[in-house]
């Protein structure tokens, strides 16, 4: 998909010109966000998890570098190979290598944010090397040559008519077939072929423990595991924020993941991956990619402690009405928007803005990460840097000298209330961002001063 140089606001009004799709979208992932509710509640203890996931992620960041040391120690005592990134390009590079020093041109690939984040797809295929994401909703995306839009639910923005039609042009399904079942059917057996027939296989990582060195890799579908075990090379790619201290801290996250993502008691699979069977190969790419910048900013660092669960964005009443793609990065919503920043400020400036402030991120975050915070602290960042739009900053300076002179503000006041009444059109026109999707309210006759003035008169 081409957004161009588009900001989130202009990638959202496109996204608004479909009214349909926006409500579907909203009251879609809504429904998740209460399934996610349900499956809370029902855990007394809901709470304390969060709590304990949120104390071990603290421990890992006060100590992450020794914690990835002994996982480095355990995994290779293990047989596991592990290699080192410092960005996204040496990632990619060391993935391209081990492919082409084992002579293989064509790789299967389960879900990874870090890959999109990495932009492997792409880099692999210049160097001449096909790649097959496995994850249903990944494939519909990567055959409509289009970025995810959602961290679990990667095609949540599109219809299953639109899926049928995709199908149809690549995979040769009946025109006009849009049952889901029959259209994942038809996806099983067009990725078949492609998992008994590719000798290397990628997977994200969402967890790692230090204490084993093995890695465990959640999914509903199977597909990693399929990958992982009928190829001849396993290469995982591991942002190093993923690690924890001990085996038995995947019970807590376990618990917390799918209930925080889906609604489910607990993923499909969750599959350890220690040593690597005999004549086979497991490789993990251990990446940095400006985490330990984040890690290194004392008001942003918490960011570090996201499972990926992708409630934030379920919950969230903007991402919900302008789609993933508005936010123009890997991970898109609330925490993309904290994310983002840290990588390039100047090209993810917008994203902070792109809030109402309203805390439900905060709300429902699995690891108690204060995102709304952080929102607004990178706005503080953003415009002082000098990275906020120039209009931005002159209108912002006009507020400060407004609220800042009573008798200014008081002037504005009465001077608003009458354009509203006598000339609304200077108003209510499509030059005026606030007016979009919205009908302006009927003038109040006086400003709230006004009105407390008067009534402690009367009530003296």
């Amino acid at each position: 998909m081409n957004q161009g140089n588009k900001d989130h606001a202009a990638l959202a009004e496109r996204f608004n010109e479909d009214e349909p799709r926006v409500n579907w979208h909203d009251e879609t992932l809504w429904w998740v966000r209460a399934k996610r509710d349900k499956a809370a509640h029902v855990l007394p203890e809901w709470e304390q998890l969060r709590e304990a996931a949120s104390q071990i992620k603290n421990n890992v960041l006060a100590n992450l570098s020794e914690y990835l040391l002994q996982f480095e120690e355990k995994a290779r005592a293990n047989g596991v190979i592990v290699h080192w990134a410092a960005d996204a390009k040496e990632h990619n590079e060391i993935v391209y290598n081990l492919l082409h020093a084992n002579g293989i041109s064509r790789v299967v690939k389960s879900k990874s944010m870090l890959t999109e984040e990495c932009h492997l797809n792409s880099y692999l295929q210049t160097q001449g090397i096909e790649v097959i994401d496995t994850d249903l909703g990944e494939r519909i995306v990567q055959l409509a040559e289009e970025p995810p839009s959602h961290i679990v639910l990667p095609c949540i923005h599109k219809k299953k008519e639109e899926i049928g039609a995709i199908f149809h042009e690549h995979l040769g399904t009946p025109a006009g077939n849009a049952d889901p079942q029959f259209l994942t059917n038809a996806a099983r057996l067009d990725l078949r072929e492609k998992f008994l027939t590719r000798r290397a296989a990628m997977t994200g990582v969402n967890f790692a423990v230090a204490e084993t060195g093995e890695f465990v890799v959640c999914t509903n579908e199977g597909n990693a595991d399929m990958g992982a075990h009928l190829a001849d090379v396993h290469i995982a790619s591991m942002g190093i924020e993923k690690i924890i201290p001990q085996r038995n801290h995947l019970s807590v996250f376990l618990r917390l993941l799918a209930r925080s993502a889906t609604g489910q008691p607990v993923t499909t699979y969750s599959s350890h991956f220690k040593k690597p069977r005999k004549g086979k190969e497991i490789h993990i790419v251990l990446v940095d990619n400006g985490r330990s910048v984040q890690l290194g900013r004392a008001d942003f660092r918490n960011s570090l402690k996201c499972i990926r669960c992708g409630a934030c964005m379920n919950t969230c009443p903007v991402y919900r009405r302008s789609g993933g793609h508005s936010y123009h990065t890997a991970i898109a919503g609330p925490i993309g928007s904290i994310l983002a920043p840290n990588l390039d400020m100047r090209k993810y400036a917008d994203l902070p803005f792109a809030s109402t402030l309203c805390g439900s991120c905060t709300n429902v975050c699995p690891v108690k990460i204060d995102i709304h915070d952080q929102l607004y602290k990178w706005r503080q960042v953003l415009v002082k840097e000098g990275y906020a739009p120039a209009a931005k900053k002159v209108a912002m300076l006009g507020m400060t000298f407004t609220l800042s002179h009573p008798g200014v503000y008081q002037f504005a006041g009465k001077a608003g209330r009458w354009v509203m009444n006598k000339m609304p059109f200077i108003v209510n026109n499509k030059l005026n961002p606030w007016y979009k999707q919205r009908e302006m309210p009927e003038p109040p006759k006086q400003s709230f001063g006004e009105w407390y003035k008067k009534n402690r008169k009367d009530n003296v």
